[in-house]
């Protein structure tokens, strides 16, 4: 079987330039502490084990992000139909929040497999993106529950904007720098030849 060969265009620059700026941004370093302390419990056996997704044979936080940032795209389409989706959209809100905390410790229990600082400062950024996420997306449903709809809306959009900033960032994490991709635990069967558990050793962004 011939291997197919594929090509892509040009990547945009400022994203790059962005991305590259946080890896590069030393000053995040100050926060890796802070971060390292929240992650702790999370990266000790065996609770580790589980949250990094050893028995799924990968990672688990990729699988659990469907879950809020689902719910809340769900609801904020609700808020832009036409008909009484108050309700429904609350609702929605709210099972997004009850999936935040083990969303929020699959990912953190990532953080001991950070070897490179690149990938902790953008991870940092991540993170504490994540979390205002997650604080707007509970503004938004507190304010729904008031009465306040029009800035429970307003709210909620803005979480959702910058779920996109932080959705980019994690996909940078695990598409650019490969981390937490590969295999997981024993499998159960010989993996083929040319299975994938390694880091990527290619730069990621041109040489400046």
């Amino acid at each position: 079987m011939s291997e197919v060969t594929f090509t892509s265009g040009e990547r945009i620059p400022w994203v790059d330039d962005m991305t590259q700026g946080l890896e590069e941004a030393s000053v995040l370093d100050r926060l890796s502490p802070v971060v390292e302390a929240v992650a702790r419990p999370f990266n000790q056996r065996p609770l580790a084990d589980v949250l990094r997704g050893t028995w799924l044979g990968h990672a688990l936080h990729p699988l659990m992000t469907d879950l809020p940032l689902g719910c809340w795209t769900s609801a904020l389409v609700l808020d832009l139909l036409p008909g009484r989706h108050r309700r429904a959209s609350r609702t929605l809100i709210g099972l997004g929040l009850l999936a935040v905390p083990p969303t929020a410790a699959a990912g953190l229990s990532e953080w001991d497999t950070l070897n490179r600082p690149e990938e902790r400062r953008v991870t940092v950024v991540h993170a504490i993106g994540n979390t205002i996420v997650a604080g707007l997306f509970l503004k938004s449903w507190l304010d729904r529950g008031r009465g306040r709809q029009a800035a429970g809306v307003g709210w909620g959009m803005l979480g959702g904007a910058l779920a996109l900033v932080t959705g980019y960032l994690g996909g940078h994490l695990s598409f650019a720098r490969l981390v937490g991709t590969g295999h997981r635990g024993r499998p159960s069967q010989r993996p083929t030849v040319g299975s994938r558990g390694l880091r990527r050793q290619s730069p990621v962004f041109s040489s400046r």
